[in-house]
């Protein structure tokens, strides 16, 4: 597909088919997306990608940390705010209320809500789980560095007919997966992504995002003409 098409149909897929995705197609996913550009080329991305008994043994562990003893663990970076502010508070229980609603989750079943949330430390049941962390020694502009290596990630898995999850939860429990991959005591983990074959199937699946309209967060000045003809993506863009 090209660019643009894997861009509209890449989304967060919550729940993944058994189907293996051989280590040559894992490979090249992240060898591709290392062409992403970086402050000075210094290409601060390192990428653990686990498969079969590797991914099982470790997820066990962090499941088990997740359900026995939540409160022990922490991230090393705070990715949301500490205090939330319009119109980010909003989009985020949009987010909430709908994927729970495709779940048929009541919005006060604690319990359910809790099971959904922990399905992040079994990869969402994706055949494939990367890690991906960067030396912590490192400042602020090289988060941007990842982010553009990340979102390569999830663009060349589409164009292999694959689909992606980005999980910030997994920082919570980096302690425990430093211990499974000997992460160097510089990595600092920025967050896991499950890679696989979508299962059409789940509703959760179904959940397709709301962006606003680009006028709402671009101007355009200097610029001479009419409307381009390009057809908005607001209604067709994934989580």
């Amino acid at each position: 597909m090209n660019v643009e098409e894997a861009i509209l149909t890449r989304r967060s897929v919550r729940r993944f088919l058994p189907k293996p995705v051989p280590e040559p197609v894992v490979r090249k996913i992240i060898e591709v997306s290392a062409r992403a550009p970086s402050g000075h080329n210094i290409q601060p991305w390192k990428v653990y990608a686990i498969a079969g008994e590797v991914k099982d043994r470790l997820c066990a562990d962090i499941l088990k940390a997740a359900e026995t003893e939540p409160d022990k663990h922490r991230p090393e970076y705070e990715y949301y705010p500490t205090e939330w502010h319009e119109p980010y508070i909003g989009r985020r229980r949009e987010l909430g209320y709908d994927l729970y609603a495709k779940l048929g989750i009541a919005r006060d079943d604690v319990a359910a809500r809790t099971s959904q949330m922990n399905r992040n430390y079994l990869f969402f049941d994706a055949p494939v789980g990367l890690f991906v962390t960067m030396d912590r020694r490192l400042n602020t502009g090289s988060y941007i560095d990842m982010g553009m290596f990340l979102q390569n990630i999830l663009l060349a898995a589409r164009g292999h007919g694959l689909h992606t999850c980005g999980q910030a939860a997994f920082t919570w429990y980096h302690d425990i997966i430093r211990k499974h991959l000997s992460f160097d005591d510089t990595e600092i983990l920025i967050c896991g992504v499950a890679l696989g074959y979508e299962d059409t199937t789940a509703p959760e699946n179904k959940l397709v995002t709301r962006r606003v309209p680009v006028d709402t967060y671009a101007k355009f000045l200097g610029f001479s003409g009419g409307s381009t003809g390009v057809a908005s993506a607001r209604t067709t863009a994934g989580n």
